[in-house]
């Protein structure tokens, strides 16, 4: 039989998915810090100035300002994390080159430690070397996968995504909302926008709802709260 056939699925029905850990971790970050940042920053600007002229302004310099910081931060951190991987894979294709044996060897320890026999640890560790001994050593040496991948463009532009869309939420409420009632609305508003993203990111990765979406408008919140709590200690608006 030809091991290069491709192999369905053991449970077509009950997919993983872990390849979406990638993205949805910069889109949850990314819509997070966007409804909570632009939030806080329309009801400090609001309890100053509620004039609506100038929490707009305020509220699309944020928008701006935040979409390309989230974008900048998640390219240089996520670049860094690629970095890593690419020059632990450079290290493991030298030694591989240099003393293959002693590669196997240190593979058959590492099957061994999982709980193989010594024969059958070896063998595993020939076979799979036999195969693609890189490929072998990158995934069960360093732990590394394409799944897990770090893809920097990827992280960047979903998170600045998420971040602009989210934050276009608290935004437009308060461009709807009466000069008067701006903070209450916004407030409302993203209580609601919170409990939303933390549904929505707990069904796209298969994870228990009520759990994701109360751990997301705690801790929005939360935030939320400090910011107030930092200006009212210092008595300005943040």
């Amino acid at each position: 039989m030809d091991n290069d056939l491709p192999r369905a699925s053991a449970h077509p029905d009950d997919p993983h998915y872990v390849t979406r850990s990638g993205w949805l971790r910069a889109a949850v970050l990314g819509a997070n810090d966007g409804v909570v940042s632009i939030s806080s920053l329309i009801v400090g600007v609001a309890a100053a100035d509620p004039t609506p002229g100038t929490v707009l302004t305020a509220g699309f310099a944020g928008l701006s300002a935040g979409a390309m910081s989230m974008a900048a931060g998640e390219y240089v951190s996520v670049s860094s994390q690629s970095d890593t991987e690419k020059a632990d894979i450079s290290r493991e294709t030298a030694a591989l080159k240099e003393d293959p044996e002693a590669e196997l060897a240190e593979l058959a320890d590492i099957y061994r430690e999982k709980g193989l026999s010594d024969e059958t640890a070896f063998v595993v560790a020939r076979e799979l070397s036999a195969r693609d001994a890189l490929g072998t050593h990158v995934r069960d040496e360093l732990g590394l996968s394409a799944a897990h991948a770090a893809r920097p463009f990827q992280a960047a532009l979903t998170s600045a995504a998420t971040f602009s869309v989210s934050a276009a939420v608290p935004l437009l409420a308060a461009l709807l909302a009466p000069a008067d009632a701006i903070i209450p609305v916004v407030l409302a508003v993203t209580v609601v926008t919170l409990a939303a993203l933390g549904a929505l990111g707990a069904k796209a990765g298969a994870a228990p709802i009520p759990r994701a979406t109360l751990r997301v408008v705690v801790w929005g919140l939360f935030a939320m709260a400090i910011t107030a709590g930092v200006g009212w200690l210092f008595g300005v608006s943040v």
